[in-house]
């Protein structure tokens, strides 16, 4: 395993600790590639009927239009949102298209490229089309990544991909089709875990540790999950979608919490068990002399210094994604204790301190492994010694 072309998480370990790790995490390899394998979604049909036929082009001209009187109690629509547009589609066609109006709308000038819907009855402009810049993000992101990064970038580029790919093609359509989602996030993570960190940080000990101490950590999160969604009674419907989802495809919302917990754990768990991994790396190569418990201590501590940034970074993950129904609850004015027991709310506090929780098992677990495999071994060194 210290072939690999990182040697930034490479630590001095001995044949024998290569082995052991060999023997566990090949079977786990092994094991994921079967229930992959056995559990590959078919291809998912599509059964909610054909959508409205969708458009992209350009505005060429738009006309506007008196806005209609509002309904009572309702705030009225912006003037430049009532009218219509002259649209040059793609196919070189010229149609007119309602321009969207009411509170809230968007608003659309000329020239700007937009997305038709034809209703059957009249055509109506829905959206920007925002392809071209999230071409120049995306080229913007890979190209930052690829500067400062190089070949490591690189890596990590196809890693992300990879991760993706995983997502899209196995654990989403898995789900749809009515798989366990618990037992799908769990192949699916094992799968990204395995693929991702070996191929962006090398198929070292170092990351061998990492690759370990992230599967414990899953596993405890996991359990953590699975009991703090009984003790709390959630039932992971919080909004329409998670409402739709369980009445027209039947998919178990419990489970799909439990499987959304313990995706969104794995990356950011990735990132602290390969941060100690490699501590404990430049720990060993900068002082040879140290054994177990002076590794161990040392890393230790910059773990709980990173520990303590990411646990923040998460509640304020958590807290900005729930902003707007944050938001609407401190519009209503309801006491603090019914905030905090409000379903949605509720689920992203359990989300948090079970994800929290995994992260700070992470550290020692990670930590005592690298160290372990890459301490000074006392009798070892002296039986070199003398011969």
């Amino acid at each position: 395993m210290g072939a690999g072309h990182s040697h930034g998480t490479e630590v001095p370990a001995s044949r024998r600790a290569r082995l052991i790790t060999l023997a566990i995490l090949v079977p786990l390899a092994v094991a994921t590639l079967i229930a992959m394998v056995l559990m590959w979604p078919e291809e998912i049909k599509n059964t909610g009927g054909q959508g409205p036929e969708r458009l992209e082009g350009t505005i060429s001209s738009i006309t506007l239009k008196p806005c209609p009187e509002p309904i009572p109690g309702e705030a009225e629509p912006d003037p430049r949102t009532c009218g219509e547009a002259v649209v040059r589609t793609t196919d070189g066609k010229t149609i007119t298209a309602l321009l969207p109006s009411g509170p809230g709308s968007q608003i659309f000038v000329d020239g700007e490229d937009v997305i038709v819907i034809n209703t059957g009855d009249f055509y109506q402009v829905s959206d920007h089309d925002r392809t071209d810049a999230l071409l120049v993000f995306g080229a913007a992101f890979a190209l930052a990544v690829v500067a400062f990064g190089r070949w490591k970038g690189v890596t990590a580029l196809i890693g992300l991909a990879v991760t993706f790919v995983i997502l899209l093609l196995f654990i989403i359509p898995g789900i749809l089709q009515g798989q366990p989602p618990l037992l799908i996030a769990i192949v699916g993570s094992a799968a990204v875990m395995l693929a991702v960190l070996y191929l962006t940080h090398g198929f070292t000990m170092g990351t061998s540790m990492a690759v370990l101490g992230t599967l414990f950590s899953l596993s405890l999160t996991g359990a953590l999950s699975y009991l703090s969604i009984g003790f709390a009674h959630l039932s992971g419907i919080t909004d329409e979608s998670s409402l739709y989802l369980g009445m027209s495809y039947a998919i178990n919302t419990e489970g799909l919490l439990l499987a959304s917990i313990i995706i969104g754990s794995l990356g950011v768990l990735d990132d602290v068990t390969v941060t100690q991994a490699a501590t404990v790396a430049e720990l060993a190569r900068a002082n040879p002399a140290y054994g177990f418990r002076d590794l161990y201590r040392a890393a230790a501590r910059v773990g709980r210094s990173h520990i303590a940034s990411v646990i923040n970074t998460i509640v304020l993950a958590y807290a900005g994604a729930s902003l707007p129904l944050l938001i609407l609850i401190s519009v209503a004015a309801q006491p603090l204790g019914e905030v905090i027991t409000n379903p949605a709310i509720a689920q992203e506090i359990v989300r948090s301190v079970v994800g929290t929780l995994g992260l700070i098992a992470a550290v020692p677990v990670t930590t005592a492994l690298t160290a372990l495999v890459s301490a000074r071994q006392p009798a070892a060194s002296s039986g070199r010694h003398r011969g």
